[in-house]
């Protein structure tokens, strides 16, 4: 404080001893340093005269924030033709005239008003008149001049971030720049020391330190290890005055990480492991999990597992698993503890993303021996082959051994096995099998040509574990031998022209055989032997397993013959020879002179002459046509002589009310309204049938009224009578009864439904009187308390 106070007054008293012990002929305007000349030119032999400009004052300066209990006093405005008797008046106008600086219009004293910032406005131009108040004439020009600010140490410096954040690799050297830090000072730099900024580090050593003049901060130690340490916090001072006591500083904190580098190669913390499998466990099966420590982190903690050595390195594998950095042992083929029980295995674990520059600490990758012991279980049997295939004649006798299969228990007990046929896949039991030697023989003949193969299903099981069992396919083939005969390929329709020639082939003909001989097919066809020399037909072998028939004299007659027939033997090459006999039908036709079969019927050689086919055809038709008419007339006139339904008017019936009407469905409830007939009082409107498609010609049919005391049977025949002249009526196949039950009964009903329209209670009493039939319901109805029950 006392260093602050001492300072100020050393400036004050500086820029008062430069605003007073100036000289006063100093000017500082342009109009200042003129001269004024007056007078003639040489020419007119005068001599010139040089007189000098009255204004009298300097460039001002002010120091800043001033906070004396006066007025800061800023300096004097003087002209020479201020004869202090009070006729001149001065006039101060520009930068904060009248406001921060104020004149004495009649000495020129200027003072601050205010206190000043220099770092809001660091110099002010001001203009000065000075007036003759009598005449109010300028005795001087107006001139400028300035005021300037003095600047004091009252900014401390200030960084551009309150906080910077950096980073370096690990392992850096010494001297490695990390980051720069920047401070401002809002001070005067132009004027001495108060800008003047230099660093300092406050917090992060002996790790970083700071160049005091740029701000850089750099690395102080060696080999910094991110394992060891990760984050560090640097505090930086920045002071002005060129860090001299006195001077005002600000700081900033400066995080800085300390980022990876593959410095640290993988180890594991065991030198050996143990692990167990069964000998069951499929090729793929995990066994277990090993794991290499890496410091490191991201890509240089990446491991790579491999199996570099061991006599188990074709029984098992490793894989590295991305997410964990772990080493996954696995089963790479079946086990087999009767074959090995123990395995050892030397795994390695090594750095994908080794850094050059440290290679040099030693080898990035470690071993380690993985011990693996099997496990035994009970297995199933296992056969001898993966699959069967046995071949049998279809000629083989019942019972006959086709083949064997073999299974044996791949444990060390060897348990004895007996074998079976899975019956899903032979359901005919055709083959079976000994339990105790797995031989297969036949149960059922074999037929090759039904089915040429048989797939079926092998189960062999462990005597003294039924649950350990397996199976296999066996695949029977069929064996062909010669055991049928070739016959006809087709039925041949064969006919011979009657004007047919003698060696004219007539058909050819081929044959089938369901057996499949190893070299081919090959037939032979010819007459059977009573018939080796056909008056008639001759038989050709073609000797391509095909035959033709030939005529062997001209013409046939369909009057003598109309049909002959010509048996033919087949025969095949194969052991032993088959043979079969098939007759050709060969029938006599009619042909025209190309030989295009016209006609083969025999009868048609009866009809006359004159009368065609098409005549024939249409006499039946015409036949057919007059007893279809007979019928109908027959049945027409039937339906005329039925009786009507009604025979006599007084033929009513009790209660009976018939409907045959089919209408037009559930939705149809306008065809007959039987509710008439019970009031025949009733109106009825005229209502359109949803069963009938209304026509234009027909006008809307309106029924007669009914009169008050109309009978109900004239009113039945009068609906009869229009509903036959109606042409809107329903279909004909809709049928409508009406029934007539007469007046009603003298007898009152027994029913007790209207009882409560009545006010008193209801006599019951005559029904005694109806006899021993009644007498149940005269009890129920005949006592005094009965309805009270």
């Amino acid at each position: 404080m006392r260093t602050h106070s001492f300072l100020t007054v050393l400036l004050w008293s500086s820029v008062f001893y430069v605003v007073h012990m100036t000289p006063s002929q100093e000017r500082t305007n342009k109009h200042s340093h003129s001269e004024r000349i007056t007078g003639l030119s040489e020419n007119d032999g005068k001599t010139l005269h040089r007189t000098k400009r009255g204004w009298m004052w300097n460039q001002f300066f002010l120091l800043e924030e001033y906070t004396g209990p006066d007025t800061q006093y800023v300096g004097k405005l003087h002209t020479d033709q201020d004869k202090g008797d009070g006729n001149l008046k001065y006039i101060l106008t520009g930068d904060g005239a009248g406001s921060l600086f104020i004149i004495d219009e009649n000495t020129g004293d200027i003072h601050a008003a205010k206190k000043l910032d220099r770092e809001e406005k660091s110099l002010y131009v001001l203009r000065a008149k000075a007036i003759d108040r009598k005449t109010g004439r300028q005795v001087e020009p107006e001139s400028e001049f300035i005021i300037k600010i003095h600047d004091i140490n009252d900014n401390e410096p200030k960084f551009t971030k309150d906080m910077y954040t950096a980073s370096i690799p690990e392992m850096s050297g010494v001297g490695t720049s990390v980051i720069q830090v920047t401070a401002t000072d809002a001070d005067d730099a132009n004027y001495g020391n108060s800008a003047k900024v230099v660093y300092s580090i406050l917090q992060g050593q002996p790790y970083f330190s700071v160049d005091p003049e740029t701000g850089i901060i750099k690395t102080a130690l060696p080999d910094m290890s991110r394992e060891n340490r990760e984050q560090y916090q640097v505090v930086i001072q920045a002071k002005d005055m060129g860090g001299q006591m006195g001077g005002l500083s600000g700081t900033t904190t400066v995080n800085i990480t300390l980022t990876d580098v593959n410095d640290n190669p993988p180890r594991f913390p065991q030198s050996s492991y143990q692990f167990s499998s069964p000998e069951s466990a499929p090729p793929g099966t995990p066994l277990g999990r090993i794991k290499a420590n890496d410091p490191d982190v991201g890509e240089n903690a990446e491991i790579e597992y491999s199996i570099s050595n061991g006599d188990g390195s074709d029984m098992f594998d490793i894989i590295t698993d991305k997410d964990t950095q772990e080493g996954i042992i696995t089963v790479k083929k079946h086990l087999d503890f009767e074959n090995k029980v123990l395995y050892t295995l030397k795994v390695e674990a090594s750095n994908t993303h080794p850094d050059p520059r440290f290679l040099q600490l030693g080898p990035f990758k470690d071993t380690a021996f993985v011990k693996i012991s099997v496990e035994d279980i009970d297995e199933p049997p296992v056969f001898s082959r993966p699959w069967y295939l046995i071949e049998v004649d279809e000629d083989a006798k019942e019972g006959s051994i086709i083949g064997q299969v073999v299974a044996q228990d791949p444990d060390i007990a060897k348990n004895a096995i007996k074998y079976s046929v899975d019956r899903h896949t032979d359901l005919d039991r055709i083959f079976n099998i000994y339990s105790g030697n797995g031989s297969l023989f036949l149960s059922k003949p074999l037929d090759r040509e039904e089915t040429p193969w048989h797939n079926i299903t092998v189960i062999a099981t462990e005597i003294n574990n039924p649950k350990q069992s397996s199976q296999i396919p066996v695949f029977i083939r069929i064996l062909d031998i010669n055991d049928h005969a070739p016959e006809f390929a087709n039925y041949y329709e064969t006919f011979v022209c009657e004007n047919a020639k003698a060696g004219q082939l007539i058909q050819t003909v081929s044959a089938i055989d369901k057996d499949q001989p190893p070299r081919g097919h090959k037939f032979f066809f010819e007459l059977v032997p009573e018939f080796a020399v056909h008056p008639n037909f001759s038989v050709v072998d073609n000797k391509d397993n095909t035959a033709g028939i030939m005529t062997r004299r001209n013409g046939y007659s369909r009057s003598k013959t109309s049909t002959y027939l010509l048996p033919i033997i087949i025969f095949d090459n194969d052991y032993p020879v088959q043979s079969s006999t098939g007759t050709l039908t060969i029938r006599v036709c009619a042909c025209d002179s190309r030989g295009n079969m016209q006609s083969c019927s025999a009868e048609a050689l009866l009809l006359p002459a004159g009368l065609s086919t098409g005549a024939l055809v249409a006499i039946l038709l015409c036949i057919i046509i007059l007893l279809i008419l007979v019928v109908l007339f027959t049945a027409l006139k039937r339906q005329r002589k039925k009786e009507p339904l009604i025979i006599s008017k007084d033929d009513v019936r009790d209660n009976i009310v018939t409907y045959n009407d089919e209408g037009g469905g559930e939705e149809d409830t306008q065809a007959f309204d039987i509710g008439t007939l019970r009031n025949p009082e009733a109106r009825e409107e005229s209502k359109m049938r949803r069963d009938v498609i209304p026509e234009t010609i027909f006008q809307i049919r309106r029924t007669a009224p009914l009169w008050e005391n109309i009978d109900v049977q004239d009113f039945i025949h009068r609906r009869l009578k229009e509903n036959d002249s109606d042409p809107a009526a329903p279909p004909y196949d809709s049928l409508a009864t009406y029934a007539y039950e007469g007046n009603d009964s003298i007898a009152n009903s027994l029913s007790s439904l209207e009882s409560l329209t009545t006010e008193g209670n209801q006599d019951y009493d005559y029904l005694s009187d109806w006899g021993p039939r009644f007498k149940k319901l005269a009890d129920m109805y005949g006592g005094e308390d009965s309805d009270r029950d």
